[in-house]
């Protein structure tokens, strides 16, 4: 075979190749195709969220966590679901109250710190602004709105008592955090309008000014008088309460909510005018030009339960409505995600079960709402344990302070520290009642068998059943059921038993008498 035989085959063989590399290829340029459409769209997608990641940081601005604020308050006023969200939540939070106790000392003979304790939390001033039933229901609130509380507390320097007030969350600017802990605040700036009344002439005038204020777990040794040429003022310490964190500052709960309350609103617009432009086309008449204009007039002059005459050229009909009715019903998704806003059931916000819902359902909360409420008693609780660890500090550095006691300086963080002298013990037992409401006399009975089988202080038991009842002031009943040495004075035991009594122990039997009445 010559070589020319060997051509055909060769071609052919060449031809196969290049049709499988041309298919090849193809297949190459179609993927190609397919990957540069995904990195498109996948770009679009980024574009998208970088686009609400600006919103966000341009939300949280001074000026736009302003706007956010003004605008969740205007909602909670003029919204019902808004309005019916937060006061739900204020009353499963405070709506039972708090107990606040610290030792007393009697037991241990050690100082009185709980005496300290409530006269800073039944004090009328600090009732009003913090610790009454009132304040609690607006603080609450106002985490709701704006997301931030912000406590300033004042000290009178002889006696160390403490008196707390709030600042205006609108009017904090900034927080200087420490530069090596980012969770650390030390001072927070306030831009505020001062007014003040002239002696001579009662004009008011105003000013604008800005104060520095440190963080009320700043205490360092060595303090500055001014930052940024604006002073600070050390004698009024201020502890943050925020929630839905962002950055330094905290989120109303009710901005999840906007949207959704508009969307909800507007829904129950659009039905209410369909129901009423329903209402109003009841009838539908055809005929001829003048009996059609003649039958319209009597109609509109006759009375509901009427009778209309019409001739044989003119028909009257009612308007089908079958298909043109919209459910109510229908816009509960949109209130579904009001709800999820606060953290409650729909149930609850709307204060109905539905059609496929029942009372029993509209009345139990579920264990994640019980969790999210008890998780902001925690929140508050905290808030409580930071301020009142204050005022006991302050009770002790006062010169005419009722606490003794002294400072440390922590080597670690070069802040100071204030102890109590001796063993006494600062321990605070903050107790909130459960939220679901369980029958008294299952919980009375409850206690009364423990008492039975293990034998608890009469002290303990009687605290436990306060409390079952419901008792705000068990402290208060406590102290006059206790001896001057934290013993428990039993009503059912005479006088003549506490002589004797105090005898064998080798006591002043006179004494006792007198403190057991």
């Amino acid at each position: 075979m010559g070589m020319f035989d060997w051509l055909p085959s060769l071609r052919e063989s060449n031809n196969q190749e290049m049709s499988h590399l041309k298919a090849e290829l193809e297949t190459a340029h179609f993927r190609l195709e397919e990957a540069a459409h995904s990195m498109e769209q996948f770009y679009r997608e980024d574009r998208g969220w970088e686009q609400i990641a600006q919103s966000t940081a341009q939300d949280m601005t001074p000026e736009g966590r302003q706007r956010a604020a003004e605008l969740c308050r205007v909602m909670a006023i003029a919204n019902p679901l808004v309005k019916r969200g937060l006061t739900i939540r204020a009353g499963y939070v405070f709506g039972s109250g708090v107990g606040i106790l610290a030792p007393d000392g009697k037991e241990t003979g050690t100082q009185d710190v709980n005496t300290v304790v409530q006269e800073f939390l039944d004090d009328p001033s600090n009732r009003r602004a913090f610790t009454g039933a009132q304040a609690h229901e607006e603080l609450e609130k106002q985490l709701g709105t704006d997301g931030n509380v912000y406590a300033v507390l004042f000290t009178t320097p002889k006696t160390g008592f403490t008196r707390v007030r709030t600042l205006d969350p609108m009017e904090i600017t900034d927080i200087f955090m420490n530069p090596e802990d980012k969770t650390d605040p030390w001072f927070y700036r306030r831009d505020y309008v001062e007014s003040t009344i002239g002696e001579r002439t009662a004009k008011v005038t105003t000013r604008q000014k800005t104060t520095w204020y440190p963080a009320l777990t700043h205490k360092p040794t060595r303090r500055m008088a001014v930052i940024d040429g604006n002073p600070v003022d050390w004698s009024a310490p201020v502890h943050h309460t925020k929630v839905n964190t962002i950055g330094k500052f905290g989120i109303g709960d009710a901005y999840a909510a906007l949207p959704w309350a508009r969307a909800y609103r507007e829904f129950l617009e659009d039905w209410a005018k369909l129901m009423k432009s329903l209402s109003r086309i009841a009838w539908q008449i055809s005929g001829k030009k003048s009996s059609a204009q003649q039958a319209r007039s009597s109609l509109n002059s006759m009375g509901a339960g009427g009778v209309a005459a019409m001739d044989p050229g003119t028909q009257l009909e009612s308007v089908p409505k079958s298909g043109a009715t919209i459910d109510a019903e229908s816009g509960r998704p949109l209130a579904t995600m009001i709800a999820a806003a606060f953290g409650l059931p729909v149930t609850t916000l709307l204060a109905d079960p539905g059609q496929t819902g029942a009372r029993a359902v509209a009345e139990t909360l579920d264990q994640p709402t019980r969790l999210e409420m008890n998780g902001r008693r925690e929140v508050w609780t905290e808030t409580y344990r930071a301020i009142l660890g204050h005022v006991i500090d302050q009770a002790v550095l006062a010169p005419q302070g009722p606490l003794k006691g002294g400072t440390v300086v922590d080597q670690f963080t070069q802040q100071e520290e204030v102890i109590l002298q001796g063993e006494s013990d600062r321990t605070l037992t903050i107790t909130w009642p459960d939220i679901d409401e369980t029958p008294v006399d299952t919980m009375v009975k409850a206690i009364v068998d423990a008492d039975a089988t293990q034998k608890l202080p009469p002290l303990e038991t009687m605290r436990l059943l306060l409390r079952a009842l419901g008792v705000r002031d068990v402290d208060e009943i406590l102290d006059t059921w206790t001896d001057d040495e934290g013993n428990f004075i039993d009503p059912n035991i005479s006088a003549g038993d506490v002589a004797v009594d105090a005898f064998n122990r080798g006591e002043d039997p006179a004494a006792a008498v007198n403190n057991n009445q």
